[in-house]
């Protein structure tokens, strides 16, 4: 599996450098326009909470871009997490792959 070494950017750090920043938005300000509880942008913020397809969803209407771009970021750092943690690394080299029939 080829991954990059350098830690790809969270949906925290997206969603705070890139989004809210900019837009001079607060953690209140977008669980408002969200329509979900300050804690739970308090927790996307903070990379406690992960990013859902709802949630994805949500971010692009309010931001006017696509869940993709979300769910990628979220895909992006779920993939690096586990390609550089000990204890998944060994599930994954215990998986073996399935031979071909001929």
């Amino acid at each position: 599996m080829l991954m990059t070494k350098r830690k790809p950017a969270t949906i925290g750090e997206i969603l705070t450098e890139e989004f809210m920043e900019p837009l001079g938005l607060t953690q209140g300000a977008l669980a408002e326009a969200m329509g979900v509880p300050r804690k739970h942008v308090n927790e996307l913020c903070n990379d406690r909470r992960a990013v859902t397809a709802a949630t994805a969803l949500i971010l692009a209407r309010v931001f006017g871009n696509s869940p993709d771009f979300w769910l990628n970021v979220q895909r992006r750092s779920d993939l690096w997490k586990a390609m550089h943690s000990p204890k998944e690394l060994a599930r994954i080299e215990r998986a073996r792959p399935l031979k071909a029939a001929a």
